[in-house]
């Protein structure tokens, strides 16, 4: 069976987005709510509310920390699950395994772990990574962080560490030592152990042939930034030639889904969308656009690049790029900024199309995030959600017959 065929038949999952830079209907100008934590958790609770199962929590530089903020959020929901970003060359790995599975702890085995390698290259100078202009090192710093992370929670159990003769132990935990290029570790050890067996899910992103190895190699999810069927479709063609390549060559056989981050914006009629994503941008300048673009062309980010090209391919079509697939927002926002555009109706046939390519975790989100997330939890997700039940419901029927 394909990647497509076996991701068509996985349980979809479906995250928002908690804004930690402000929030409010119109982009490339001043926000015009701040991101309180009254605030920021109420978006979350709407979230929960309306069926969403996760919400990514961004990072970078002009983020509120997404651990703090991770940890308000799981003490005033229930069941929605924090996604916050592990930074490699930032912070120590044991350090994040212990952060991670302190998390987990606490939310009752809700911590999502989104692996961010990389980001602007003026972010990572400006936080002292001696990588920042060095890509490709960057995931084997990424590689070698990981397998300390894991190596930690694996070794770690839920025994509280006590002191003998001065000197810290951890009863039944296993030390983990490890010297290789950019770490070094003597008797690491973690407590809490993880909740979540063996470990907190890992969700990864990265377009480049570095960061897709990387992500066969050590994710649990490979996330792309929305793109049309075709480019997503190599994507995942690219990632499947690893892993079979991993498996021939070192017996590697570990599974891996696919996720989609995306902007969504559904109304009852296509036409109050398309006037609604249109209002979106309507108060960019361009001096705001000049900065976008100058901030662009010195990435060094492979999906961002990948961005900046579906943005330039679409400009003189009114940034159309498929059906109900907009790249309008990117003139000023970086990352996943690509939207999903129209009637609930056409919205989720498109999400469908991206279920029927491999895609089985979705992280969407909308200007404002908190009334968007409640207008996609009454249109969009009972949608989804029914139009995947009857798909379901006709294969087990097509098997019983069969």
């Amino acid at each position: 069976m394909s990647v497509r065929n076996e991701a068509a038949h996985e349980e979809v999952e479906f995250g928002w987005f908690i804004p930690t830079t402000g929030d409010g209907k119109y982009i490339g100008v001043e926000p015009e709510r701040e991101s309180t934590a009254d605030y920021m958790i109420r978006v979350a609770q709407t979230a929960e509310r309306a069926g969403y199962t996760f919400a990514l929590i961004p990072t970078g530089g002009s983020c509120i920390d997404a651990w703090i903020v991770g940890s308000a959020i799981v003490t005033h929901t229930r069941t929605l699950k924090p996604l916050v970003a592990m930074r490699p060359g930032l912070i120590a790995p044991v350090l994040a395994a212990r952060m991670a599975a302190s998390l987990d702890a606490i939310s009752g085995g809700r911590a999502l772990i989104n692996v961010v390698t990389g980001g602007s290259p003026n972010d990572l100078r400006a936080t002292g990574d001696p990588l920042a202009d060095a890509h490709d090192e960057r995931y084997e710093r990424t590689r070698e962080f990981l397998h300390i992370v894991k190596s930690v929670w694996a070794s770690s159990n839920d025994s509280r560490p006590r002191f003998l003769a001065g000197h810290q132990t951890y009863k039944g935990a296993e030390p983990v030592s490890f010297k290789g290029r950019y770490y070094e570790i003597e008797g690491g050890a973690s407590y809490p152990a993880p909740v979540q067996k063996p470990h907190p899910p890992l969700y990864f992103g990265g377009s480049s042939p570095a960061g897709k190895r990387t992500a066969a190699e050590t994710a649990d999810v490979y996330l792309m930034w929305a793109e049309p069927l075709d480019w997503i479709a190599g994507q995942i063609d690219e990632l499947e030639a690893i892993r079979a390549e991993l498996k021939r060559d070192g017996g590697i056989d570990r599974g891996l889904r696919y996720g989609l981050r995306a902007q969504v914006l559904v109304r009852e009629t296509e036409e109050e969308a398309w006037r609604e994503a249109w209002d979106i941008i309507s108060r960019v300048d361009r001096e705001a656009i000049e900065q976008s673009n100058e901030r662009f062309t010195k990435t060094d980010a492979v999906n961002q690049k990948r961005q900046n090209e579906l943005r330039e391919r679409s400009r003189d079509e009114g940034y159309v790029l498929g059906p109900n697939l907009w790249s309008g927002l990117s003139i000023v926002r970086g990352g996943g900024s690509m939207l999903l555009v129209g009637t609930p109706e056409q919205v989720s046939d498109r999400i469908l199309e991206y279920v029927d390519l491999g895609i089985s975790s979705f992280v969407l989100s909308g200007y404002p995030n908190l009334e968007e997330a409640d207008i996609t939890g009454r249109l969009l997700l009972p949608l989804v959600k029914r139009k995947l039940a009857a798909r379901a419901k006709e294969r087990s029927e097509a098997i019983e017959t069969a």
